[in-house]
C-alpha cells in the first residue's frame, strides 16, 4: 500500500551535495517553509539524488520503505512515486504526471536521464495541460512521440483531451 504526501514543497538535490543537517536550509532556498513544516528526505538512487520535502503533517505518519521498487508500506511524497514510476515507462521519452489538490506533479526523462521534476500550481486540468506542453517545449520533445503515464484516476474527458496531442495516455 502506498500513501502519498501531497506536498508541492519538494526539490531534488544531487546525493553528493546532500547534507542531512542542512536539509531545511537547502529546501528553504527553493520553497517557502511554514513554522509547522517538517522537512524530511528520501534517497532516489536511480537518479543519484535525494528528494527533500516538507509537510506540516509529516510527523503524523510512519515513514517506512523497504526498497525503491515500492515493496512494503510507506508514506512518501507524491514526487517520490512519480520518479519511481518514471522507470516503468517503456518509451524513450518518459512523462509521468498526477494532479491533486490543485497541483500538477510532473517528471520527464529522456531514456534514463532525468530532464525535469517539478510541481506546478494547476487549479484545473487545462492549466495542467499548459504546463505539460510548456515543459515538453522547453525540453524540445514532441508530444506526438511521447506517452503520458498518469498516476491515479483520470477523468474520461481529460484523457480524451490528452489523447488528441500525445502518442498515447496510460493510467498507472
Amino acid at each position: 500500500m502506498e500513501v502519498s504526501i501531497l506536498t508541492p514543497k519538494c526539490t531534488l538535490v544531487p546525493a553528493d551535495l546532500f547534507e542531512p543537517d542542512k536539509a531545511s536550509a537547502m529546501l528553504s532556498e527553493v520553497v517557502g517553509l511554514e513554522d509547522d513544516d517538517v522537512v524530511s528526505h528520501v534517497e532516489v538512487p536511480q537518479y543519484g539524488a535525494v528528494l527533500l520535502y516538507a509537510d506540516s503533517t509529516s510527523d503524523k505518519y510512519s515513514k517506512t520503505i523497504k526498497d525503491i521498487s515500492g515493496k512494503g508500506v510507506g508514506t512518501l511524497p507524491e514526487m517520490f512515486y512519480i520518479l519511481r514510476d518514471l522507470r516503468e515507462c517503456s518509451e524513450y521519452n518518459k512523462l509521468v504526471a498526477s494532479r491533486h489538490d490543485g497541483w500538477l506533479y510532473l517528471a520527464i526523462a529522456k531514456g534514463d536521464d532525468l530532464s525535469l521534476a517539478n510541481v506546478y500550481k494547476a487549479s484545473d486540468f487545462t492549466t495542467a495541460e499548459y504546463f505539460l506542453f510548456l515543459a515538453l517545449k522547453s525540453l524540445q520533445l514532441n508530444p506526438e512521440q511521447t506517452t503520458v503515464c498518469w498516476r491515479g484516476p483520470l477523468e474520461q474527458e481529460d484523457e480524451m483531451s490528452l489523447c488528441r496531442y500525445f502518442k498515447s495516455v496510460e493510467t498507472i
